[in-house]
């Protein structure tokens, strides 16, 4: 499938992330005012804050549409990575805001009691957010983009802090006020950890990191070629959901310029279809037996 089309994909997935987002929060700051639920308003402002990221991804996303030009030679595709690192920010700041506003209520021991009507509205929200969610990690691993899965493990989040705020209302309901400040202290924590981990692989990612393993699995294929007598390097870079790969092979030092080119050829063939890299410079170089 061609790379374009693919990041047009991923459009779609941002799209219906801000559409939920926008319809959710509004739902749920009303209710919480008409209902009297702390919870459930502190839900809502949340879904606003998230609109942000998930804008953030689809511009990334539409960036890295963007060819090649005179100052970036190698396309746009870094937009994608930056704008997951940017959404792991938000959710490490929304993470941040629910434990710290958990603590202030058990320090302050406020205790309420909100209308049912709220609950419901925090469960449905969550399963809104969960189908999201499902829909959106799905198509992010199809087109291998890391800002729409970063937007995917946001909406995990979300659809957790809809649980936990639903959790939190029926505890007060039946008297339980401790299970409040226990759900979102769980629910904070959990976000943080999210947003740690895509901060993680988009840092890896922003710093040229490569996987071991696959650069090992490169490397053993090429070397299985016929007119390949050794795999002097292999290295590896990921660009938005692009990998480029520079190798280094010795051949025989007899080979013909044309020879060696069909080689690099088939080589370039042989990585498009098994490990999916449509982006490879192979470099040759005479390999002479040691004596």
């Amino acid at each position: 499938m061609d790379h374009a089309e693919n990041l047009k994909k991923g459009e779609k997935g941002a799209w219906i992330s801000i559409a939920a987002y926008i319809i959710l929060s509004f739902v749920k700051l009303i209710t919480a005012s008409l209902g009297n639920s702390d919870a459930l308003r502190a839900d809502g402002l949340n879904n606003l804050t998230d609109v942000i990221a998930s804008v953030a991804v689809l511009i990334g996303l539409k960036i890295s549409r963007k060819p090649p030009d005179a100052n970036h030679h190698y396309g746009h595709y870094r937009a994608e990575t930056i704008a997951s690192l940017f959404a792991a920010f938000i959710m490490m700041f929304i993470g941040i805001q629910v434990i710290l506003g958990t603590a202030q209520k058990v320090f302050a021991n406020e205790q309420a009691r909100p209308d049912m009507l709220t609950a419901w509205v925090a469960l449905g929200a969550a399963a809104v957010m969960w189908l999201v969610y499902i829909y959106n990690v799905r198509l992010a691993r199809k087109i291998s983009s890391s800002a729409l899965y970063a937007a995917a493990q946001d909406n995990r989040s979300d659809a957790l802090v809809s649980i936990g705020a639903f959790i939190g209302i029926i505890g007060a309901q039946v008297g339980i006020s401790w299970l409040d400040p226990l759900a979102g202290l769980i629910v904070g924590i959990i976000i943080c950890l999210t947003a740690w981990t895509i901060f993680r692989n988009a840092t890896h990612t922003l710093t040229d990191g490569f996987d071991v393993d696959q650069i090992r699995e490169i490397k053993e294929s090429i070397a299985k070629d016929r007119d390949v007598q050794e795999v002097a390097d292999v290295k590896g870079r990921v660009v938005g959901n692009q990998s480029f790969i520079e190798i280094t092979i010795l051949v025989d030092p007899q080979l013909t310029v044309e020879e060696s080119h069909r080689i690099t050829d088939r080589i370039e063939h042989y990585l498009e279809h098994n490990h999916s890299i449509r982006y490879a410079h192979i470099h040759i170089e005479p390999y002479y037996q040691e004596k």
